[in-house]
């Protein structure tokens, strides 16, 4: 899309408190741009930090606020029928997809894009660190905020930039890329792509964008991945995971406390070593995964050994990842945005690993109920290391209900996952629950990626167990 902007121009962003638009609302702002938007939701973390960069935010979607635009950013949740998109067409005003405008604002950047269905976010936010305490002093874009920035976002002075990129949508495709990362691929967003085939032909399209002389950087572990690799046939693959033909193949992991221990043997044509006991501070195999593509990074932008060990080893997470919102004597509540069924059960399989015989109860709100019937069957499957679910009503974002049962679904998970189940009616009813049932030896993690976040954290707020 050509776009021409300048910094006299009023940007309005429609959904700002997206973690999506609120990255690039930031970034914008930052380059000197009048920025403003709305939103639905009145009180978030992610609208504090825009308020605190003196972005006016306007409280809902029916409003003229919008007039004062001369340009309006989209995001693909936006509904056709939103009253402030009716009236910025109506007033034929410029309206610019998301991925667009930050197709517009990195595409000069050497950039690193980092897509996948599962773990973009934690890969992101690690190469981001990476770079940011080895002052490449990066542009980045995240899914998420991290801790370390208190931010999902940042303009940087460098050449560099740091962006994960939204497969959902398709969206990822704008993007030019020098070094491009791929975690894995699975069945998601079958609303958009209709089918698992058109979603992996996308993948495929994303990796042969990549030029010749940068590089794909892929988990060869991953059984949709591997086809991909011997059919595009180009010689810019490098490639991690578990397997002897990973480039970068990780081995003797361990579980250490709180956290994950392992080695890389590393296998390229001008590079073959071997880096010993690398440790971060984040739970499960998966993270392991993520950490082994960002030495990777490293390795391709020549960062000293040392530098990148010590930068992976002070990472100290990213927000809804496993995020502790409560911790006292023997019970730890962590906040999570697990939607996913591969996503559940690595999170509950890396909380099995770590706590052993711990009491471990997931709290889950599913969301869309697209997603949950499109994927019944894997969800129904995902719990077997939790010795008790709650779930919650669906966060149906929109979508209405078409005979979708939540009585039958807890049925399924008790059936298939061999575990408790508990209906939760509100939130409400899981603050009583909680008060009623932990006895100081339990760890509850909060799953979803709808409200329950700002439940499960308002919730410890008040616990006094």
């Amino acid at each position: 899309m050509d776009l021409q902007i300048n910094k006299k121009n009023t940007i309005y962003f429609i959904g700002i408190g997206g973690i999506g638009m609120s990255g690039i609302a930031l970034i914008m702002k930052n380059l000197g741009y009048n920025v403003l938007g709305s939103d639905l939701s009145k009180t978030s973390k992610i609208l504090d930090q825009l308020k605190k960069k003196n972005i006016k935010i306007i409280f809902g979607h029916d409003t003229k606020a919008i007039l004062k635009a001369d340009i309006v950013v989209v995001s693909s949740a936006i509904l056709i029928r939103n009253k402030e998109y009716q009236l910025a067409k109506n007033k034929k005003l410029i309206i610019v997809k998301r991925a667009d405008m930050l197709a517009h604002l990195i595409n000069l950047k050497k950039n690193i894009i980092i897509s996948g269905s599962h773990g973009k976010t934690t890969i992101t936010s690690l190469i981001a660190h990476l770079l940011h305490s080895n002052k490449f002093q990066p542009t980045i874009v995240n899914g998420g905020i991290i801790n370390s920035l208190n931010s999902n976002a940042s303009l940087g002075k460098g050449e560099w930039s740091v962006v994960e990129a939204d497969e959902s949508d398709g969206s990822f495709l704008k993007f030019k890329s020098i070094y491009s990362i791929v975690s894995n691929i699975d069945v998601e967003h079958l609303d958009y792509y209709k089918s698992f085939k058109n979603l992996k032909k996308s993948f495929e399209h994303f990796l042969k964008k990549t030029p010749l002389l940068g590089k794909n950087i892929v988990c060869i572990d991953d059984k949709n991945i591997r086809p991909l690799v011997k059919k595009i046939n180009k010689k810019n693959f490098l490639t991690y995971g578990f397997i002897d033909q990973a480039n970068l193949q990780c081995k003797n992991i361990k579980s250490i406390k709180m956290g994950m221990q392992f080695d890389i043997d590393v296998n390229l044509p001008n590079k073959k070593i071997k880096i010993k006991k690398i440790s971060i501070n984040l739970l499960g195999i998966h993270n392991v995964l993520n950490a082994v593509a960002t030495v990777a990074i490293g390795l391709l932008l020549n960062i000293n050994l040392k530098k990148i060990r010590s930068s992976l080893s002070s990472f100290s997470g990213v927000q809804r990842r496993l995020t502790i919102v409560y911790e006292k004597k023997g019970t730890i509540i962590y906040d999570d945005y697990a939607h996913h069924p591969t996503e559940i059960k690595a999170v509950l399989e890396a909380c099995r690993n770590n706590f052993k015989t711990k009491k471990i109860i997931a709290i889950f709100q599913p969301h869309r109920f697209s997603r949950i019937t499109s994927l019944y069957k894997y969800f129904i499957r995902s719990f077997s290391n939790a010795n008790q679910v709650l779930v919650c009503p669906i966060y149906s974002a929109g979508e209405k209900n078409k005979n979708f049962s939540s009585q039958k679904f807890c049925k399924d998970i008790i059936s298939m996952s061999k575990t408790e189940v508990v209906q939760i009616e509100n939130k409400n009813q899981i603050e009583n629950y909680l008060k009623k049932n932990l006895t100081n030896n339990e760890i509850v993690i909060a799953m979803g990626a709808g409200s329950i976040s700002n439940w499960i954290r308002d919730i410890s707020s008040r616990l006094k167990i």
